[in-house]
């Protein structure tokens, strides 16, 4: 694989970076979504999140079995697309990056976190296989 330059702001391989068709495609999957805020030219936790989790294939293969994934980006560097997520932040009262929320397949939020606190493959995937596990509780 060839990195670029712009290589950086495009989603990661396995990952959509539009909510409405994931949530199309979780209802048809019987999934949750995964939904990642990001600043992938600015933020620095939100690289090193990509860099160490996000962009592996042991994560995207692992988290794809039970989420459609989403990256939804506000670089720096591209007001176009920073301008068209910008109403998804709002509805999502988001208010730092990297935030995650996961939906259910009826795009009803059962929890949010800074994806930074789970650092590592093994660590976010446990998280979120706790956290399926309280939404089935619930």
């Amino acid at each position: 694989i060839a990195l670029t330059a712009s290589a950086f702001a495009t989603t990661p391989e396995g990952w959509s970076d539009n909510l409405d068709k994931a949530l199309e495609k979780a209802k048809a999957e019987k999934k949750s979504v995964l939904v990642e805020f990001t600043g992938s030219d600015w933020c620095t936790p939100c690289i090193a999140m990509r860099k160490n989790v996000f962009s592996k294939k042991e994560f995207v293969d692992a988290a794809s079995k039970k989420f459609i994934l989403v990256e939804l980006d506000f670089p720096k560097g591209d007001e176009v697309l920073s301008k068209k997520n910008e109403p998804m932040a709002e509805k999502y009262k988001i208010e730092g990056f990297p935030t995650v929320i996961l939906l259910d397949p009826e795009g009803k939020e059962f929890t949010r976190f800074f994806a930074s606190q789970f650092p590592t493959v093994e660590g976010f995937l446990k998280h979120l296989n706790e956290s399926l596990e309280k939404k089935e509780l619930d």
